[in-house]
C-alpha cells in the first residue's frame, strides 16, 4: 500500500539536509530533470536522487507516493516550463499555434524527460491549466462543443507524439543522430533514377526537410483544416 503524502505545510517545517538543503516538490523535480538528462531513465532511481540532494532516499516518499508519481510531476512541469508567460491574444489560430509550439519546444528542450511523460496523464495543475486553456480557445473561436473536444483531441495527441519522436531523436548518441541525419544525403540522394524516380527527384528537399521536425508543418495542416471546419460547424 502506497505510502501517506505529507501535506505542503508540514514538509516546510521538516528540517534542512545535511548540506543546508531545504526540500521541496520544485526542487525534486528539478534535480530529476538533471539525472534524467545526465543519466537517461535508467538512472532516474530514488537512490540516485537521495545522493544528489543529499537527503535519505525515503525522505523522497514524503513528497511523492512512489517514483510512477514523480514521473507525473516531472511531466506536468514541463507543461508548467510551455505555459510560464503565455497569455491568450484572442486570436484563436494564433493562439493554439502559440501554445502547442511552447508545449512541443518545452519537451524537446528535455528529451529523456519528455520519453518517460508524453504519454502519461498527469491530472496536475499544469496539465489541467493547458486543457482548459486550449478548450476555451477553440469554444471562444465559436467551435461547437463536440468540434472542440475533436480539435483538442488531435491538437494535443499530435503535439505529444511529435515531441515525443523529436526527442526520441535528440536523446540519442550524438554519432548515431548523425548518421541518421547524414543517410538523407549519403544515401537517399545517391539513389538511380531508374530504380527510385520520386525519391531520385526529391533527394535534394528530402535532404533539407528530413533533420528537422515537421511539427510545425503539420501542426498548420491541423489549424487549416479546423479553420475550414469553422464555417460549416457554425
Amino acid at each position: 500500500m502506497p505510502k501517506p503524502v505529507v501535506p505542503e505545510e508540514k514538509r516546510r517545517r521538516r528540517r534542512p539536509t545535511k548540506s543546508g538543503t531545504v526540500l521541496s516538490e520544485a526542487l525534486i523535480v528539478r534535480t530529476a530533470l538533471r539525472l534524467l538528462r545526465e543519466h537517461g531513465s535508467a538512472g532516474l532511481t530514488a537512490r540516485r536522487l537521495g545522493i544528489a540532494l543529499d537527503a535519505d532516499p525515503s525522505t523522497l516518499y514524503r513528497y511523492f507516493r512512489g517514483m510512477d508519481d514523480l514521473t507525473l510531476a516531472i511531466g506536468d512541469a514541463l507543461i508548467g516550463q510551455a505555459l510560464r508567460g503565455w497569455r491568450p491574444t484572442g486570436e484563436w489560430r494564433a493562439d493554439l499555434r502559440t501554445v502547442g509550439l511552447r508545449i512541443h519546444a518545452a519537451y524537446v528542450a528535455h528529451p529523456q524527460a519528455a520519453l518517460l511523460t508524453t504519454n502519461r496523464v498527469t491530472g496536475r495543475a499544469n496539465e489541467l491549466a493547458a486543457d482548459e486553456a486550449v478548450l476555451d480557445i477553440l469554444r471562444t473561436a465559436g467551435f461547437p462543443l463536440p468540434e472542440t473536444v475533436r480539435i483538442y483531441h488531435a491538437f494535443i495527441d499530435q503535439t505529444l507524439a511529435f515531441a515525443a519522436l523529436d526527442a526520441a531523436s535528440l536523446a540519442l548518441p550524438s554519432a548515431s543522430l548523425r548518421a541518421d541525419e547524414a543517410m538523407w544525403a549519403s544515401t537517399y540522394a545517391r539513389l538511380p533514377r531508374e530504380t527510385h524516380p520520386r525519391i531520385a527527384e526529391a533527394a535534394p528537399l528530402l535532404a533539407t526537410r528530413m533533420v528537422t521536425s515537421a511539427y510545425p508543418t503539420a501542426l498548420e495542416m491541423l489549424l487549416d483544416s479546423a479553420e475550414a471546419r469553422l464555417g460549416v460547424e457554425r
